[in-house]
């Protein structure tokens, strides 16, 4: 199943914030969850990933520190912010919206969903 790019970039935010809520992590680590998370159906690149890890910790969403674990080389550790986490708030609330809506779409028959004209559209 291929999911577009716009399906991608708008669950990007929540997604890495959800993994940073529950506990600091770094890029490999993040692109390796994501993967899993979805089946393989959400593969992310570094090019998406770090533009998004960057503007969230510009946004103060984010904060990073270098760490060296031992025998590891250094990585940049990313842990979400008390902002970051009203954020992800704010983001699932906007996200249950959407997907009851979806519900109701696609669980509706045929009767309950009919389109909305307006007056005098459709008359010849």
């Amino acid at each position: 199943m291929h999911i577009t790019k716009d399906l991608v970039a708008a669950s990007a935010t929540p997604l890495v914030l959800g993994i940073l809520a529950e506990g600091q992590s770094y890029g490999y680590a993040i692109l390796k969850q994501v993967n899993d998370l979805s089946g393989g159906h959400l593969e992310w690149t570094d090019g998406l990933l770090y533009p998004l890890l960057h503007r969230l910790e510009r946004l103060g969403h984010v904060e990073s520190t270098w760490d060296s674990p031992p025998g590891g080389r250094r990585r940049k550790y990313y842990q979400i912010t008390e902002q970051g986490r009203a954020e992800l708030a704010e983001q699932r609330q906007q996200w249950a919206a959407v997907v009851e809506t979806l519900r109701g779409v696609w669980n509706a028959g045929p009767a309950t969903l009919r389109p909305i004209t307006a007056p005098g559209w459709g008359m010849a």
